[in-house]
C-alpha cells in the first residue's frame, strides 16, 4: 500500500493550524428518515467549501523550493482547484488551473477570487486534464492531480481521523467517490483507528468508474450530472489499489438520489451541500436497508453549489412530494371564471403561484381556453384535496 495510517497522521500534524476542523454532529432528523443512526462531518465548512483544502494543502507543503517558484498546475471542476488557489496563495506559489466547459459559475469564480490562473478548457475532466499535461510539459510546471497523488490522498485521510475521533462509535463510513482520494485517505485511517468499520463508496450512475474497474468492465461514463464534483471517467490508480480492498461495496446512486439529498441536507439540516458533498446521504436515501439500526458517518464533502441550482432542486423535490404541482384545467374563457377556479384552491389553503392562459390550443374549443394554475401544497393528500374540489365543482381537470 503506497499510503499507510504514519502517512495520514503525519498530514494531520503537517497542515494542523492551517485547515479548519469541521464539526460532526448526529441528525435525529436524518435518523428518524433513514432508519438508521447518522452522524454528518460538516466539511462544506471548510473555508472554500470542501474537504479537498486538507489533502491540497498536505501536498504543497511537500513541494521542492524550486518546485514552489515554478508553480503548480491542476485540473478540477473547482474544488480542488479553489483549495489549491487559496492555500498557493497563502504559502506564495503560483497556481494554474484548468476547468471543463460548463463547470458552475460559483466555483471559477471562487478560484479566481484567490488569485489562480483560470483556463476552461475541455468538454469534462479528461480533457482538461489534458490541457494541464500541456502546461506542465511546455511552461515547467508541477501538476498536482486532484486525487491521484499520494500526498493528496494522504491529507484527505485526516478528514477520518478526526469523524472518528469525534464519533468513535461508528459502524459505517459512506463517502463519495469522484477519482478516489478522499474514500482511499479515509479507507486506510479509519480501518487503522477501527478495524471492523465499514467502508461504502457512492458513485453517480452516469460516472460509476470505480464500480467498473472493480467489476473488470469497460466503464461507460458521460453525460450532464448534478454531482459534478465526482464526474471522473476514470478513478485514480492510487486511490484505486488502496481503497479496493478496503471498501465494501460501491453503491450507485441516480440524479433523483443526489437531488433528494441536497433538499434533504437544506430543508432538514439547514445546511447547503452540492451534488456530489450529498453523496453519502443520497445513498442512505435509495438504500436504506443496508443500514437500518446501524450508526452511520456521512461526509458533507462540499457545499459549493450555483444558487439557481439550489433553488431548481428544491423546487423539484418540491414537485416530487407534490407540494407544487400545476392544475390544467379545461373551461370556458368568459370573466370570472379564473376567479371562481382560485376562490376553490385558496379556500382550502391552496397558495397560487402562477397561472398561464392558453387559448390557441388545438384541442381546446374556440370559445374555451386551458388554465395552468401552479399551486403550492401542504402534502401529497393536501394536493389531491384542492384536485377533487375542482372536480365535484364541475371542472374538467386534465392534469393534477
Amino acid at each position: 500500500m503506497s499510503v499507510v495510517f504514519a502517512d495520514i497522521q503525519a498530514a494531520q500534524g503537517r497542515i494542523a493550524g492551517q485547515v479548519d476542523r469541521t464539526p460532526v454532529r448526529h441528525s435525529r432528523r436524518l435518523s428518524q428518515l433513514t432508519g438508521a443512526e447518522v452522524w454528518v462531518k460538516y466539511d462544506n465548512l471548510h473555508f472554500t467549501g470542501s474537504f479537498k483544502e486538507r489533502g491540497a494543502l498536505n501536498r504543497l507543503l511537500s513541494l521542492t523550493e524550486d518546485e514552489r517558484r515554478r508553480g503548480v498546475v491542476a485540473a478540477s471542476a473547482g474544488n480542488h482547484a479553489q483549495a489549491l488557489a487559496y492555500h498557493g496563495g497563502r504559502l506564495g506559489v503560483p497556481v494554474t488551473i484548468v476547468m471543463p466547459e460548463g463547470t458552475p459559475f460559483t466555483k471559477v469564480d471562487g478560484t479566481r477570487s484567490h488569485g489562480a490562473t483560470v483556463v476552461i478548457k475541455g468538454s469534462d475532466f479528461t480533457g482538461s486534464t489534458t490541457e494541464a499535461h500541456r502546461f506542465r510539459d511546455e511552461e515547467g510546471l508541477v501538476f498536482i492531480s486532484a486525487f491521484d497523488d499520494e500526498g493528496i490522498v494522504a491529507g484527505q485521510g485526516v478528514c477520518a481521523i478526526e469523524f472518528l475521533e469525534d464519533a468513535p462509535d461508528l459502524d459505517v463510513l459512506i463517502i463519495p467517490i469522484g477519482g478516489g482520494g478522499l474514500i482511499a485517505g479515509c479507507a486506510v485511517a479509519a480501518k487503522a483507528m477501527k478495524p471492523d468499520i465499514r467502508i461504502f463508496g457512492v458513485e453517480a450512475e452516469m460516472y460509476p468508474s470505480f464500480a467498473a474497474r472493480r467489476a473488470g468492465v469497460d466503464s461507460k461514463c458521460g453525460g450532464a450530472t448534478i454531482a459534478e464534483g465526482i464526474a471522473v471517467k476514470d478513478v485514480g490508480d492510487i486511490p484505486f489499489a488502496i481503497a479496493n480492498p478496503l471498501v465494501e461495496d460501491v453503491l450507485v446512486c441516480a440524479e433523483e438520489d443526489f437531488e433528494k439529498a441536497v433538499a434533504f441536507y437544506a430543508t432538514y439540516e439547514k445546511s447547503v451541500a452540492e451534488g456530489a458533498g450529498a453523496g453519502g446521504l443520497a445513498a442512505l436515501l435509495r438504500y436504506p436497508e443496508k443500514f437500518a439500526g446501524m450508526k452511520v458517518g456521512l461526509v458533507l464533502c462540499g457545499g459549493n453549489i450555483d444558487a439557481r441550482m439550489l433553488a431548481v432542486v428544491l423546487n423539484r423535490e418540491m414537485v416530487r412530494e407534490r407540494r407544487l404541482l400545476t392544475y390544467r384545467i379545461l373551461g370556458d374563457d368568459r370573466p370570472g371564471m379564473l376567479s371562481a377556479m382560485a376562490a376553490v384552491i385558496g379556500g382550502l389553503g391552496g397558495n397560487i403561484i402562477d397561472v398561464v392562459h392558453n387559448r390557441l390550443a388545438l384541442d381546446v374549443p374556440a370559445k374555451g381556453a386551458e388554465f395552468d394554475i401552479m399551486v403550492e401544497t401542504r402534502d401529497s393528500a393536501h394536493a389531491d384535496e384542492i384536485g377533487q374540489a375542482l372536480k365535484d365543482k364541475g371542472y374538467a381537470l386534465r392534469m393534477g
